[in-house]
């Protein structure tokens, strides 16, 4: 059940609509004029509730929900339980998330400028931007039309930001150029100076940082993470990517088109990404190596070396993924070899 105190809520939709905007089809029969109002997981489910099944492990979970509908693949659809309706497609998640998104839409952004918020006369704002209590926009930002700048965010001077971008509460973006609908999620720091220094008679002596953060259109930046500006380059996130919170991208570094970055990842200073990479979480990787299109790196890894594109990578150092994990099951059958052979000199 959604907490209608959160979540807004669009109203019902018919069987017959949900089938139509999913793409789904209808296994057996069904009343397409069944109304239903919110989606739900497959244990709760009400009804009138729209849920999914994509993972195998929940099947129990799908033999006794109480749903009114689910998506799901067809190899399930046979093991649903009487009275749901079963709604066919190969992508059931994706699927769920258009529905989810149908019947819960995002957020209106409060348009107009709190009073407690500071502008700097220089600054340039978009049609209907909204900026919230305790904001601050510095000399010469522009704020692009439908911008949503939340309370207590800091966009520095000269800072620029695409139409419909949302910076979150108490976000501060310095040096960047943001681009549209971006979403950078409360606590984030974009643009800050990088780590960088060099020894001066034992001392470390710090390096200007000075180039910029570019966030390209439709990225989304999770809570609390920070992208460090450029030292001497720009550190570049590529369209579309998706980082998640508490991530640390360090200075020059480049992500291509479409990234998955989990949780508690750290990126070293002018490494570079292709597009499509995914790294887990608590993934490291060592500065200044290059990581091919569409690799995919397995939680907890160590990346000290430079990765071809169009493979899985994991381990201390990351190493292909089918290597990483005999060498797993070697070390495991020999542990019980040794514990084995230490019963038998007990014995």
């Amino acid at each position: 059940m959604v907490d209608s105190r959160f979540h807004s809520e669009a109203g019902q939709f018919t069987l017959g609509q949900i089938l139509k905007m999913t793409g789904a089809k209808l296994h057996g029969s069904g009343d397409l004029a069944l109304p239903f109002y919110g989606v739900s997981t497959l244990s709760n489910g009400s009804g009138q509730e729209v849920t999914f099944l994509e993972n195998r492990r929940y099947l129990k979970d799908f033999r006794s929900s109480k749903a009114g509908a689910c998506l799901v693949a067809s190899a399930f659809a046979n093991q649903a339980p009487d009275g749901m309706a079963v709604l066919i497609t190969a992508v059931p998640r994706r699927s769920y998330a258009k529905l989810a998104r149908l019947f819960h839409p995002a957020e209106i952004p409060p348009i107009g400028i709190h009073p407690t918020a500071v502008i700097d006369p220089t600054a340039r704002l978009g049609n209907e931007v909204a900026i919230g209590p305790g904001a601050i926009i510095g000399a010469e930002v522009v704020l692009g039309d439908s911008a949503w700048i939340e309370a207590n965010a800091v966009i520095g001077q000269a800072v620029k930001i695409g139409e419909r971008t949302r910076i979150g509460v108490g976000a501060v973006v310095s040096h960047a150029l943001i681009g549209a609908r971006c979403f950078i999620y409360s606590g984030a720091r974009i643009g800050q100076p990088g780590f960088g220094f060099e020894m001066d008679a034992g001392t470390p002596f710090p390096l200007p940082q000075l180039g910029r953060a570019i966030i390209e259109d439709d990225v989304e930046v999770g809570a609390n993470t920070a992208i460090d500006r450029g030292s001497n380059a720009d550190t570049i996130i590529g369209q579309g990517s998706m980082i998640d919170n508490l991530v640390q991208i360090g200075h020059n570094v480049v992500l291509g088109r479409g990234c998955i970055v989990v949780s508690q990842v750290g990126i070293s200073g002018s490494t570079r990404l292709g597009d499509r990479v995914v790294l887990a979480g608590k993934v490291g990787i060592a500065g200044h190596l290059e990581i091919g299109s569409d690799v995919q790196v397995a939680a907890m890894s160590g990346v000290n070396r430079s990765l071809p594109g169009g493979a899985s990578y994991g381990g201390v150092p990351a190493i292909p993924v089918r290597k990483w994990r005999r060498q797993i099951s070697t070390l495991k059958k020999l542990g019980q070899s040794k514990q084995t052979a230490r019963s038998m000199n007990e014995s």
